[in-house]
């Protein structure tokens, strides 16, 4: 029997196999509008067999969004543009999530086909970006952030209890929180990105603080039968990697505590310069680590786009979900070439029925 194929079941919510795709940013919204372009690419990865299918990083406010042509959950026009795309995904077999999120002082950047750095000053599309500190990222993020007010956490963590409501409304039965990737979130928890004086700075409680109100604040109004996860950074490569990883750690306990239902161990980048050892399954490791010490179920990314790695590290129990990104792009039907190469019995039934029939008719 292969383990990837095994279904797993997360609160009242069953998956079909341990195979998710992973949020995957298209550029490709009108502010904040999904379109025809997102509802092609979601339902035909969707019907290509993966269990999970989280739309792209979606921001709870204007302002949070990391370019123009990215998504939001801010108003009802955004949430109900949404609403044939959780159908598409939900009648072709796999259950619908989405990420939402705030890119704080990695916002108002050009799309990756126009530059991947922050707009000009002069530029009309751009706008002001909020932070933890008035620091910049740097690099090709030049842009210097707005230190928040204790007015604007307020409003940030209401927006996500906003747009957690509106993604529960539409139909969405898989929350992530995007605490990652050097975005606002992980900017709070970062001492190379935070460095206020009051409760939200200093120690690692401290630096803790936002990430959890907000997530106790989401979990009031998510429902209690649907998964709500997180996507946090554990690690930067900064060469305090033991101590990071310990810290995190134990927030991620906190997180459990408070109602969080899985962790999608990622990186932090909240700095420019490092050595990230990019290679295959890389982040297994260490997502094995958090599920142990965490006690927590667990999933992560990159390099496990080879049907017999994605197949060994769930059946090691490294993790209990395995993201397939970039070759879901290459292929969205790699779910029934992955389940042909680990000989599934009947491997096209990994695929909704029409399809089957016809595979296995001939």
């Amino acid at each position: 029997m292969s383990a990837l194929f095994q279904p797993f079941k997360l609160k009242g919510v069953t998956l079909r196999n341990r195979i998710a795709v992973p949020p995957m940013c298209q550029y490709k919204a009108v502010d904040g509008v999904v379109n025809d372009w997102h509802l092609t690419h979601y339902t035909s990865i969707a019907r290509g067999g993966a269990g999970l299918v989280i739309v792209e990083a979606t921001a709870v406010a204007p302002e949070g969004r990391i370019t123009p042509g990215c998504t939001g959950l801010w108003n009802d026009e955004q949430a109900q543009a949404f609403a044939p795309i959780v159908k598409g995904i939900k009648a072709a077999g796999a259950v619908p999530g989405i990420q939402i999120g705030h890119a704080g002082r990695k916002a108002s950047a050009n799309v990756p086909w126009e530059g991947d750095d922050h707009m000009a000053a002069d530029d009309s599309r751009g706008w002001d970006t909020i932070a933890p500190s008035a620091i910049a990222f740097g690099h090709h993020l030049p842009k210097q952030p707005k230190a928040m007010t204790l007015d604007d956490i307020a409003r940030v963590r209401q927006n996500f209890v906003d747009a957690a409501v509106r993604a529960r409304d539409v139909g969405f039965e898989w929350l992530e929180l995007h605490f990652a990737h050097g975005y606002l979130g992980q900017s709070f928890f970062s001492a190379h990105a935070n460095q206020r004086d009051d409760i939200y700075g200093g120690s690692v409680e401290n630096r803790s603080r936002f990430l959890l109100e907000t997530l106790r604040a989401v979990r009031e109004v998510w429902p209690e039968n649907l998964p709500l996860t997180i996507r946090f950074g554990v690690l930067e490569y900064d060469g305090r990697d033991e101590q990071t990883l310990l810290e995190s750690i134990e927030l991620i306990r906190q997180f459990k505590a408070a109602g969080t239902d899985l962790v999608s161990v990622s990186v932090g980048f909240t700095i420019g310069e490092t050595s990230i050892p990019w290679g295959t399954t890389f982040m297994g490791p260490i997502a094995e680590r958090v599920r142990r010490e965490a006690a927590i179920p667990v999933a992560t990314a990159w390099g496990f786009g080879t049907p017999s790695i994605a197949e060994g590290v769930i059946k090691d129990q490294q993790m209990d979900l395995v993201m397939i990104g970039r070759a879901h792009l290459a292929n969205p039907h790699w779910p029934y070439l992955a389940a042909k190469e680990l000989g599934v019995e009947k491997a096209s039934w990994t695929l909704p029925a029409p399809y089957a029939h016809w595979l296995e008719r001939y």
